[in-house]
C-alpha cells in the first residue's frame, strides 16, 4: 500500500491511525479465520483469509484490504480480542 495513503488513513470509529498489519499478526488472524472463530463488528463471519490488513494503533481492530483498497467501515472491523494468539507487537 502506498505510504502517503497509509499516513492519511484512520479508523472510522476511533479515529486512530492505521498501520499495515505485520506478517505475524496476519498469520494469527488467518489461523483464527481458518478455525472459524472470527466475526466482524456487525456479527457476520469473516470466512476468507486475508492477504493484507490494517491495524489500529492500540491493536484492537483490524480492517481488511481487498485488491489494494482498504475496507474502512466500522461494521466490517475485526476485533483482535477474539484472536487468542494475536501479537501485542
Amino acid at each position: 500500500m502506498d505510504r502517503k495513503l497509509l499516513d492519511l488513513l484512520v479508523s472510522p470509529d476511533t479515529r486512530q491511525p492505521l498501520a499495515q498489519l505485520e506478517s505475524a499478526g496476519l498469520d494469527a488472524l488467518n489461523r483464527a479465520i481458518g478455525a472459524g472463530g472470527v466475526t466482524r463488528a456487525d456479527g457476520s463471519a469473516q470466512a476468507q483469509p486475508l492477504r493484507e490488513a490494517l491495524v489500529t494503533r492500540d491493536r484492537k481492530q483490524v480492517f481488511r484490504v481487498e485488491d489494494g483498497i482498504p475496507v474502512l467501515l466500522a461494521d466490517e472491523a475485526i476485533a483482535t480480542a477474539q484472536i487468542t494468539d494475536f501479537p501485542a507487537k
